[in-house]
C-alpha cells in the first residue's frame, strides 16, 4: 500500500485537470449551477449513484453495520424507495424550470417558503459537508501513517490542537467545486461511481470467497434480525433518509440539469439499481471486515478504510482506497455546490453570476470547515442533518409538486413548526432526558423522551399544515359564499 498515495494524488490531478478544462465553458450562473441542462441519462445516473453513496455510507452506515449486523442491510430501504418516488416526480420537477428546490416553493408557496427553505438547505447541507472533511482527513491520516499508525497533522490554535488535515482536503474540496460548478462535478461522478463500483465489488468478491465463519466469526448478537433496535427505534434511523432523498437538492439539482423530462425519469431509473448494488455491498464490506478484524477497533466507522489497508491484497487495497476518496469528494462538492447555489439564488437578490457562486463557495466552503472541528461523530450528525433538512423542505416540496393548491400559509407554519421541534428537540430534550433520570434513579424512561427529533418534528410539520390548510380554506370559502347569497 506504500503506492496509495502516489494512486491517490494522480486521481486528485487527473480530476483538478478536468474541473480546469470545464471552466472555460462556464459563462453563466446557469452553466455552474446546472451544467447548461444539457445532461444525459448515462451522466444523470452515475452522479445520482455517487452523490447519494456518500460518507453516509462508507462511514456512517459501516459505522451502524459494525455495531448492529446483518439488520443494517434495511439501510437502503429508504434510499431505494425514494429512488423509485423520484422516478415519477423527477419529470415534472425537471418541467418547472427554475435553479433550486427553494425556488420551486417560491413558485407555490411564496417568497416565505423560499428563503426558509434555503435557510434550512444551506445549514443542514454545511453539517453534512463539514464530516466530509472529517471523512477526508480519515482518509489522509491512512494514508500517510508511519509505523505508529495513523499520522496526525497537527498545529495549536488558541491553545488547542487541530488537526490540518481537514483543512487540506478543503482546500482542494472547495477549489475542484469553484472551478466548474455542476459541470465538472457530473463529468468526475460518472468516473467515481465506476470507482466505487469496482472498488467495493471486487473487495467483497475477495473476502466473502475466502471467508470461513468458524475462523472469522460475528457475534450471536450481530446475527438478530432487527439487530435489537425497537420498531421506533428503525423509523428514527430509517426516516431521516427518506425525507432526504424525496427532497434532497443535490438530486433535485441533478434532475433539473437533465437535457429532458424523459431523461430525469430514465436516470432515476438506473440509478435504483445502481444503488442496490452499491449500498448492499457497502453494508456486505463492512461485515466481512468486523468479522476479520474483531470488535475492538478504535473507530468503528473506519471499518472499511482498515479493511483496505490490511484485509485485502495491495491492488484491491488501491482500488478501494480510490473508491472511498472518490466518494468521499463527490459528496463533499455537491453538498457544497447545493448549498452555495441556493444561497446565490434564493437568499441574494439579482440574478445570479458564475461570480458570485464562486464566491459563496469559497465562503461557506470555510463556514464547513469550522463545522468539521465540533463533532467526531458520523452516523449521528448525519442523521440529524437529515432530519433538519427532511421535515422543513421535503413536506412542502411534496406539496408544491403534489398537492399545489395548499395554502401557502399553512405550508409555511409546517415548515416552521418542523425545523423550529427538531433545533428544540435536540437542544432541549437531551437536558429533560438526564434530568428525569437523576430524579427516578435510573427507571425506564417514557417512550416520547426516548425518540429523536424526526418523529416529533414530521408530526409537527404535518399537524400544522393540516390546521391551517382547513382555517385558510374555510376563510376563502366565506367571501364567496356572502357574494352568492
Amino acid at each position: 500500500m506504500s503506492l496509495a498515495p502516489l494512486v491517490v494524488f494522480l486521481m486528485l490531478a487527473v480530476l483538478a485537470a478536468v474541473a480546469v478544462f470545464h471552466a472555460a465553458r462556464v459563462r453563466t450562473g446557469d452553466d455552474f449551477a446546472l451544467a447548461g441542462r444539457g445532461l444525459g441519462p448515462g451522466v444523470l445516473v452515475g452522479t445520482l449513484v455517487a452523490t447519494w453513496i456518500g460518507t453516509g455510507s462508507i462511514f456512517g452506515n459501516a459505522e451502524f453495520t459494525f455495531e448492529t449486523g446483518i439488520a443494517a442491510f434495511l439501510l437502503p430501504l429508504p434510499g431505494l424507495a425514494g429512488m423509485l418516488l423520484l422516478a415519477r416526480i423527477a419529470p415534472r420537477l425537471r418541467r418547472f424550470g427554475v435553479t433550486t428546490v427553494p425556488e420551486v416553493l417560491g413558485q407555490s408557496f411564496g417568497l416565505g417558503a423560499r428563503r426558509l427553505g434555503a435557510v434550512a438547505l444551506v445549514g443542514a447541507y454545511l453539517i453534512i459537508v463539514s464530516y466530509q472533511y472529517r471523512a477526508g482527513a480519515a482518509v489522509a491520516e491512512r494514508l500517510f501513517a508511519g509505523p505508529d499508525g495513523p499520522r496526525a497533522l497537527e498545529v495549536v490554535v488558541f491553545g488547542t490542537e487541530l488537526s490540518l488535515w481537514p483543512a487540506l482536503f478543503a482546500f482542494f474540496v472547495i477549489l475542484y467545486t469553484a472551478l466548474a460548478g455542476l459541470l465538472s462535478v457530473a463529468w468526475t461522478d460518472l468516473v467515481a461511481g465506476l470507482v466505487i463500483l469496482i472498488g467495493v465489488l471486487a473487495s467483497v468478491a475477495y473476502l466473502g470467497i475466502g471467508w470461513d465463519p468458524d475462523v472469522a466469526s460475528l457475534p450471536e448478537a450481530l446475527l438478530r434480525p432487527g439487530g435489537g433496535l425497537s420498531a421506533f427505534g428503525w423509523v428514527n434511523v430509517l426516516l431521516p433518509s427518506f425525507l432526504l432523498i424525496l427532497g434532497d437538492a443535490n438530486l433535485m439539482q441533478r434532475f433539473l440539469a437533465a437535457e429532458s423530462p424523459a431523461a430525469a425519469r430514465r436516470s432515476a431509473l438506473g440509478a435504483f439499481v445502481g444503488l442496490l448494488v452499491i449500498e448492499c455491498a457497502v453494508i456486505a464490506l463492512a461485515l466481512l471486515g468486523r468479522a476479520y478484524l474483531g470488535g475492538d477497533l478504535a473507530n468503528p466507522a473506519h471499518v472499511i478504510i482498515d479493511t483496505a489497508f490490511t484485509l485485502v491484497p495491495p491492488a484491491l487495497g488501491l482500488a478501494l482506497v480510490a473508491a472511498i476518496v472518490a466518494v468521499v469528494l463527490s459528496t463533499a462538492d455537491s453538498y457544497l455546490l447545493a448549498s452555495s447555489t441556493s444561497a446565490a439564488t434564493d437568499l441574494l437578490p439579482g440574478s445570479p453570476s458564475a461570480g458570485r457562486h464562486r464566491f459563496l463557495v469559497l465562503v461557506l466552503g470555510l463556514v464547513a470547515l469550522g463545522l468539521a472541528y465540533t463533532s467526531d461523530s458520523f452516523f449521528r450528525v448525519a442523521l440529524y442533518a437529515y432530519t433538519l433538512y427532511g421535515v422543513t423542505i421535503t413536506p412542502a416540496l411534496l406539496a408544491a409538486l403534489l398537492v399545489p393548491r395548499t395554502p401557502r400559509q399553512a405550508v409555511v407554519g409546517g415548515m416552521l413548526a418542523g425545523l423550529g421541534t427538531a433545533l428544540v428537540w435536540k437542544l432541549v430534550v437531551p437536558g429533560i432526558r438526564e434530568g428525569y433520570l437523576e430524579s427516578v434513579g435510573g427507571e425506564a424512561l417514557p417512550a416520547w423522551l426516548g425518540l429523536d427529533p424526526v418523529l416529533p418534528a414530521l408530526a409537527a410539520n404535518a399537524g400544522v399544515v393540516l390546521l391551517l390548510a382547513f382555517v385558510f380554506r374555510n376563510r376563502r370559502k366565506e367571501p364567496a359564499e356572502g357574494i352568492q347569497a
